[in-house]
């Protein structure tokens, strides 16, 4: 990166064929279209023997920059131009002693989904298409023999035509600062890129073994899932994001609405998607076999994921005071005169909060508790409406709950005055 730094400055000012000339004799670079850079940057940096990704623009004929590029598609779309626009690439440098360009041309196809044109995902346009740029007659022969192998793993899975474009570099300029290293930068930035989930074929593997290969990763059975309601889990093999989210949440899952993985990037059988998956993880909301809503993407996020799933299983006045801090009239809310042996927990997670033989009667008109469960809650300063408080939040959604107060029962002296509405009871006997 530093050495990228310290010659980007001088790039921009040679000819076009000046920029095509390797960094180091031991060093090998090739140009690639993955749709958005960002994502793109990122994936390939990952590989062993990549010593620099930098994201630019390709294979254009006009301007080499971002307004131009953004520019000339809206022009393209509106019929007023006919000059090709640049691609939004990564200039891959390897070390060939490393990594081999197949190898990098592997990561290349099972990292986006090169069937789809002029588009990546949600992102549109001919500056996002799919694109193999070489430098040589022997880097052109690689990619097309790759993409002769990865079109057959894509045939035995029932997938389309590669539309990615293959031909020599012609044009290629590098993106402005601000893009480079852009989700080093900004980790919760957009990635965009989930593949198809198709793995590349290995060396020795015939047609019928692709075909088992692409049966592990069928859809699954629609029937067999929750049909009025179920979360899917659209995960990606060597994901380290979903391993991230099958740690974070998945493998804890205590939620009411009822949740499965999958490898496959086809919806349940006999279920329908709005549209493509273009990310791992995605997490899809179906209801009545068919999609609802859909969470991409996940970098730990967790309290972000639970307020997007509670907006779909809280009502209105169970989101008010969840995520708009607002408070139930006394006397009104759920739970009151719950007196069952059981647990209140989260409505989102299904994470215990409060034991029913912590609860009293304080005459306040809320649900109140003397106690918590051990890291069930988190506090937090609340100065609102010229009061000093101390606010409660459940730990594994961050809702709001209410508040806790220094006048309860022993043995703690605690209060813990907690909106009903935004509590769940699980009687003893159903857990």
């Amino acid at each position: 990166m530093i050495f990228r730094s310290m010659i980007q400055g001088v790039i921009l000012l040679l000819s076009s064929t000046l920029l095509f000339a390797a960094p180091s004799p031991k060093i090998e670079t090739i140009v690639l279209g993955m749709g958005c850079f960002w994502g793109a940057e990122k994936r390939m940096a990952a590989i062993p023997g990549v010593v620099d990704v930098e994201s630019g623009y390709a294979n254009g004929e006009i301007a080499g920059s971002y307004d131009a590029v953004l520019a000339q598609e809206r022009l393209l779309r509106q019929g007023r131009s006919t000059q090709r626009n640049h691609a939004e690439v990564v200039r891959v440098s390897f070390d060939p002693a490393r990594v081999s360009l197949e190898q990098v041309l592997i990561a290349f196809w099972e990292n986006h989904d090169p069937t789809q044109g002029d588009r990546q995902g949600n992102d549109i346009g001919s500056n996002y298409r799919s694109a193999i740029y070489t430098r040589s007659e022997a880097q052109l022969a690689v990619a097309q023999k790759t993409r002769e192998a990865y079109q057959s793993a894509l045939s035995a899975g029932k997938r389309g035509r590669i539309t990615s474009e293959i031909a020599p570099l012609k044009a290629y300029f590098p993106a402005e600062e601000y893009h480079q290293d852009y989700l080093v930068k900004n980790p919760d930035g957009y990635c965009g890129l989930g593949g198809t989930g198709v793995k590349y074929p290995a060396a020795d593997a015939s047609p019928v073994k692709t075909a088992a290969r692409i049966a592990k990763t069928a859809a699954l059975d629609g029937q067999s899932l929750h049909f009025a309601r179920q979360l899917i889990v659209f995960e990606g093999e060597d994901c380290p994001y979903c391993q991230q989210f099958r740690a974070d949440v998945l493998d804890r899952w205590q939620s009411p609405v009822a949740i499965a993985s999958t490898l496959s990037v086809e919806p349940p059988r006999g279920w329908a998607l709005e549209k493509a998956l273009f990310a791992t993880p995605t997490i899809v909301l179906f209801e009545k076999g068919k999609e609802i809503s859909r969470y991409t993407g996940y970098n730990g996020e967790q309290e972000r994921f639970w307020k997007w799933l509670g907006f779909h299983l809280l009502t209105p006045a169970q989101q008010k005071i969840a995520f708009e801090e607002g408070t139930e009239y006394p006397g009104t809310g759920s739970h009151l005169d719950e007196k069952r042996p059981g647990t209140f927990v989260d409505p989102i997670t299904g994470a215990p909060l409060f034991r029913s033989d912590a609860k009293f009667e304080s005459g306040t008109g809320w649900p109140s508790f003397f106690n918590p469960l051990p890291g069930a809650l988190t506090l937090h300063e609340d100065n609102s409406h010229d009061m000093r408080r101390v606010e409660v939040r459940s730990a594994s959604s961050g809702i709001h709950l209410g508040h806790v107060f220094d006048d309860g029962p022993p043995p703690s002296g605690k209060r813990y005055c907690i909106n009903g509405n935004v509590l769940r009871f699980v009687p003893d006997q159903e857990q």
